[in-house]
């Protein structure tokens, strides 16, 4: 099911004995576009800290009270590694909160462990990754601590979108993968070029991003994007809508999609 990043902001989320603050920004790997981590503000509990989790500790979202549940105790998440939200989160930040929950890192070999199984109802048990290996992969990080090129949704949103011969406009939203958690599409607003119309871009389409201008430049031209199929806040994104959608950009495919 795909989710606005926009809607999904400002969920609770509930530990296993109480609520521990809301969603207020989502880190994506810019390499993959998948969302790595969720930022939760924990308000007066914590006197505004904020901490990182990753989507797969989530349960399934409960659209009726904005929730999300999560299968850790208040006490877990107040004792874990602090991070500070005015500098980029480095390999080493993610890895100190690895190996605090005893999780295996997203970077290691095979599935990522340390949260719901695929089918969002099992819990996966850490210990069945062997401490021995889990340990390897936490040393070896922290010896190579590179840069994991994780973005803020927050901080892109607003960034504008370039075509090869032009800009078109500037990314209004995300939509997500509750499966998985990439990134299916940018969210358009053409206004500014073209009145009254919103667009799907998928990250297929982009030819890289220029952090300091706050650009995301596309390997497509105005008007493959112009007669592209419109979107708007009621729109389904479904097969129908999706299979247009491929073939009008000649069967690209969104990270995580067969």
């Amino acid at each position: 099911m795909l989710w606005t990043a926009s809607g999904i902001k400002g969920y609770a989320i509930r530990a296993s004995d109480g609520e521990i603050g809301t969603v207020v920004d989502f880190l994506f790997a810019d390499d993959s576009w998948v969302v790595r981590w969720l930022v939760v503000d924990t308000g007066n509990w914590l006197s505004g800290r904020k901490v990182l989790l990753p989507p797969t500790v989530l349960g399934h979202p409960d659209p009726g009270t904005r929730e999300f549940p999560v299968r850790l105790t208040m006490k877990e998440i107040k004792e874990s590694p602090e991070i500070e939200s005015d500098r980029p989160v480095s390999r080493q930040d993610e890895t100190n909160i690895y190996g605090y929950y005893g999780w295996r890192p997203y970077w290691g070999d095979g599935f990522f462990m340390g949260g719901y199984g695929s089918n969002g109802d099992d819990w996966v048990g850490t210990q069945a990754l062997g401490d021995s290996q889990r340990e390897r992969e936490v040393a070896n990080t922290r010896l190579n601590d590179g840069d994991p090129h994780l973005r803020s949704i927050a901080a892109v949103t607003g960034h504008h979108i370039h075509a090869t011969d032009g800009e078109i406009g500037h990314v209004k939203d995300f939509l997500l993968e509750e499966t998985d958690w990439s990134i299916h599409y940018l969210v358009v607003d053409t206004t500014n070029w073209w009145p009254g119309k919103k667009v799907l871009i998928s990250p297929a389409s982009t030819h890289d991003i220029n952090w300091p201008d706050r650009l995301v430049n596309l390997n497509v031209d105005r008007q493959k994007v112009k007669s592209s199929p419109e979107y708007n806040e009621m729109t389904t994104v479904d097969r129908n809508y999706e299979r247009g959608f491929h073939n009008h950009y000649g069967d690209i495919r969104a990270p995580g999609q067969p």
